[in-house]
């Protein structure tokens, strides 16, 4: 009975389904955000790079864990602003704030992966350009 009372004020999903859920929202993402295209072929061209690269275990998995960074950011990024656009079409100066700041923490997780990338990357693309020339 308590089962039956818990399900009826918060909806389980099952696996399956919250995976497509899940799913759903990312092709959203990609359909209509080029943003988020954008972060994925960097994200990909980055990991590429690494395993060219042949970054470690470790500065493999901080690349990665850089990458997944960037996109969390764009993804609440994108939340927050269709959560203000849903609550009012007129110019607000704290939803644009709001707007703002989300858009500020895309910018500092992307300048961290730059960051990243130039420890991870930087002695193995001179030690290239060197032996090149």
């Amino acid at each position: 009975m308590a089962k039956k009372i818990i399900r009826s004020i918060f909806r389980f999903h099952g696996f399956r389904e919250s995976f497509y859920i899940a799913f759903r929202g990312i092709t959203y993402l990609f359909l209509y955000h080029r943003n988020m295209r954008i972060i994925f072929i960097l994200g990909s061209l980055a990991f590429l790079a690494g395993v060219h690269f042949g970054l470690h275990g470790l500065e493999l998995a901080v690349l990665c864990l850089t990458i997944t960074f960037v996109f969390m950011a764009e993804i609440f990024n994108t939340a927050i602003e269709l959560m203000m656009d849903i609550l009012t079409d007129e110019y607000h100066i704290k939803i644009k704030l709001v707007k703002d700041i989300a858009a500020a923490v895309v910018l500092i997780a992307s300048l961290n992966s730059l960051a990243v990338g130039y420890v991870l990357f930087s002695k193995r693309i001179f030690y290239l350009l060197h032996s090149l020339s």
